[in-house]
């Protein structure tokens, strides 16, 4: 279960992420549009027609021709959180659940986002994105998705590309998109999946269990796939322990591939690492991130 007083930890982070949006409300994140906003952006010479009152007469005075101000407009940015709610995602004892490590770390985004006044959506991802949000960016609202997601069970193997496809066609401006989900489906799938994204600021946290990443189970073993409920007894050592490293590291970085060519960030998290040394390292990357695409 997920405690919400781990939401307290999180406010030692600066809450600002300063990304490119076009959102049409004003709000506090730099846009691609120019205009009367809070922030300058540069001079241009005055052409007739142009507000007066924008007319910089103190270069006037340096250089005695006409240049006016031109600012960023400022807009709202909007985090959207797509967290994997498939059965793979319920594995894992204690605190090192994949969803509920998942969960906290969508939450934690959007605790910070409605800190600094922006909006956000979660959902969760299984045959199709479920919005469980009720378009309220308030700190009350995060407290109500802890109880929901609290009473979630994952549920199915999905499809990771269609719901990704159908979220994108949803969202209406330029915004910051947390994909949360163990990445286990095929990697064209997700790469398609995440392309549909890509006209956002997509960052992705694959999370696995320590057990996953480095398996200490030897001998003689049960296996049990979660979404098919599928039994296998096996013996696992040896070689198929070196094959199952090799698969999975082969599989990881097959992702990590696919996602620096959609110029998407990849995080691979470990949910037997402190929670909160992740998410500084996931809170950092999406606010450097965005710091990378206002500078292009």
């Amino acid at each position: 279960m997920i405690d919400p007083d781990f939401l307290d930890e999180l406010d030692r982070f600066d809450t600002a992420l300063k990304r490119a949006s076009n959102a049409p409300f004003e709000g506090d994140q730099q846009s691609p549009d120019v205009g009367e906003g809070l922030t300058f952006s540069d001079y241009r010479r005055y052409v007739p027609g142009d507000d007066p009152r924008l007319i910089d007469w103190r270069v006037f005075a340096r250089t005695e021709e006409l240049f006016i101000k031109r600012f960023e407009a400022e807009r709202n940015l909007t985090v959207h959180v797509l967290l994997d709610a498939t059965a793979s995602m319920d594995f894992g004892e204690g605190g090192q659940n994949k969803f509920e490590y998942g969960a906290k770390l969508g939450l934690g985004f959007c605790h910070l986002t409605a800190e600094d006044h922006n909006d956000f959506r979660f959902s969760l991802v299984t045959q199709s994105p479920d919005r469980i949000d009720t378009d309220t960016s308030t700190q009350g609202e995060v407290l109500r998705l802890v109880d929901h997601l609290n009473g979630t069970k994952p549920v199915g193997n999905g499809d990771f590309k269609a719901a990704l496809e159908a979220y994108a066609d949803t969202i209406r401006s330029r915004s910051l998109v947390l994909v949360i989900s163990d990445l286990l489906f095929d990697p064209d799938d997700i790469g398609d999946g995440l392309a549909a994204l890509a006209r956002n600021d997509v960052l992705v946290a694959q999370v696995l269990t320590p057990e996953e990443l480095g398996p200490s189970t030897t001998g003689d073993a049960i296996f049990e796939d979660p979404e098919s409920d599928a039994v296998r007894r096996t013996y696992f050592g040896g070689t198929a322990a070196r094959r199952y490293d090799e698969r999975l590291q082969s599989h990881v970085d097959d992702i990590g591939e696919r996602c620096r060519i959609l110029d998407v960030e990849r995080e691979l998290v470990d949910t037997g690492s402190d929670f909160f040394e992740t998410f500084a390292r996931l809170w950092l990357g999406a606010r450097l991130g965005g710091q990378r695409r206002v500078r292009r």
